[in-house]
């Protein structure tokens, strides 16, 4: 269950990777809305988002944290390999469930989520978002994290308190919320 997400819109967003214009790396962003958007990122881990906009208007949502719910051993499997600069248990099996796709690396990591996928339709069976209409509980937005440029706006969102959130905004707890505690879901099956 995708719990946090960042927002990167356009050419004139100085933190978007439009912001130069085209170039080979950021064609996707400039393609069909609902595709994936997949980069390595420091030459040490990939990060998937998700192209927003209409062809032409570059902008996508940078997946930040899952709630893993579906395919968690499998997921421990994943986090345990050895990986260029990361300190990982040797199994993965040190980390809490909500801590194995906390972050966009991780949460790539975890779902084996590679530039293969770049550029991958997300309405196809390879890789692919559904709505299992889980009611998720209030939303949280604030500034963008991790980066140096645009961080004045508040085109970060994710499900408040949830435990598998990356950074919690300011007067956000690490608790559980109600409704998310009680919801029900599942990560898709095809990842």
């Amino acid at each position: 269950m995708i719990v946090e997400i960042e927002a990167y819109i356009g050419e004139s967003d100085p933190a978007c990777h439009a912001a130069p214009g085209p170039t080979l790396r950021n064609e996707p962003m400039y393609g069909k809305p609902g595709h994936a958007y997949v980069y390595l990122n420091y030459g040490i881990h990939c990060l998937v988002n998700i192209v927003t906009e209409s062809p032409g208007s570059p902008a996508a949502v940078l997946l930040r944290a899952i709630d893993p719910i579906e395919g968690i051993d499998v997921m421990r499997r994943r986090r345990g390999r050895t990986m260029k600069g990361r300190r990982t248990p040797v199994n993965g099996n040190g980390l809490a469930t909500h801590d194995l796709a906390r972050g966009p690396g991780n949460l790539t990591m975890a779902m084996g989520i590679t530039l293969a996928e770049n550029r991958v339709d997300l309405c196809g069976d390879r890789l692919f978002l559904e709505d299992r209409g889980v009611t998720i509980g209030a939303l949280s937005w604030g500034t963008r994290i991790g980066i140096r440029v645009g961080t004045e706006r508040p085109w970060r969102a994710w499900i408040a308190a949830h435990p598998a959130v990356s950074r919690n905004g300011t007067g956000v707890s690490r608790g559980s919320d109600p409704l998310v505690r009680n919801a029900r879901a599942t990560a898709p099956t095809g990842v």
